[in-house]
């Protein structure tokens, strides 16, 4: 008898830290260096929010950077793919934004979680200075991905920097109640 409460004490303490671990709010695991994202090079992840932490959990933020200089090589390679004349490739090249973009895909369970809108964005230079400030991002429904994993995507115009240098970014999800931060290599 006293085996068996032993035995089921062990087994609810241990299922009550199993499902304490992925509470909302509870601040997301940093990496001792940021580490080089691994779909976007001028990203780098400062939370641990790729890991398979994160997966279990299915709270999932990953940021993609392109600069101007690499949107204007893909316009022009779209332009030689598909022999745009040269209104159509004007209006892309009035289309690109001067800054650069940046693109935040969310991953989360169920397709009501993986809604945007849910999401802040904050950007600031070394110094402090604001870039970039979206209180929420355009709203909408997650789309199946795989498993029981809904996605959300949007691309956001970025600011143009004077130069190289990092942006310091951070994105709040309200849902969830967690920051994710990252460094973009800004040019």
């Amino acid at each position: 008898m006293m085996k068996k409460l032993i035995l089921l004490t062990i087994l609810v303490l241990g299922t009550l830290a199993a499902s304490a671990q992925y509470m909302p709010g509870k601040p997301r695991k940093k990496y001792t260096f940021p580490k080089k994202d691994e779909e976007s090079t001028y990203v780098l992840n400062v939370t641990k929010n790729t890991d398979e932490d994160a997966e279990v959990d299915a709270c999932v933020t990953r940021v993609a950077y392109l600069p101007y200089t690499d949107l204007l090589a893909q316009t022009n390679e779209l332009k030689r793919i598909n022999s745009w004349a040269d209104t159509t490739y004007q209006r892309k090249l009035a289309q690109l934004p001067a800054g650069g973009q940046l693109t935040i895909t969310m991953y989360r369970r169920g397709a009501k979680n993986a809604d945007p809108s849910y999401l802040s964005v904050v950007a600031k230079t070394k110094d402090g200075k604001e870039l970039l400030n979206l209180a929420e991002l355009p709203g909408g429904q997650g789309r199946f991905w795989n498993r029981d994993l809904y996605m959300s995507k949007r691309v956001i115009p970025f600011t143009k920097v004077e130069g190289e240098q990092d942006v310091f970014l951070t994105i709040n999800d309200a849902k969830t109640r967690q920051e994710f931060e990252y460094i973009i290599k800004a040019q």
